[in-house]
């Protein structure tokens, strides 16, 4: 277990199509809910699974992560990468209530 707190697991909520469409259509059906964010490098899943209980007060079913490699950028002739990230696919356990992001901070 690392030393990082609840607020520095989670960075961000990703909110893209897929994302979006994968936390409606398992909420509507009533199956569990996939909820999904950009967390820091260092964090496991037991870390992300603490952090999300904690801030959102939901019980987590499981834990998925994805590295990403940073992608490769020019600016004229210099170039330059951006950091690599790692996302977080968070399974919530049937019947929990529908989580907002915004509600939560």
């Amino acid at each position: 277990m690392s030393k990082l707190s609840v607020w520095d697991v989670l960075k961000s909520p990703v909110v893209t199509e897929k994302s979006v469409l994968l936390k409606e259509a398992t909420s509507e059906e009533g199956d569990a809910q996939v909820l999904t964010f950009r967390v820091n490098t260092k964090a496991g899943k037991d870390d992300i699974r603490n952090a999300v209980e904690e801030i959102f007060g939901v019980k987590v079913d499981k834990v998925r992560t994805v590295q990403y490699e940073g992608k490769m950028k020019r600016r004229g002739r210099h170039e330059g990468r951006r950091p690599d990230w790692k996302k977080a696919y968070v399974t919530l356990k049937k019947g929990q209530p529908m989580v907002d992001y915004a509600e939560a901070i």
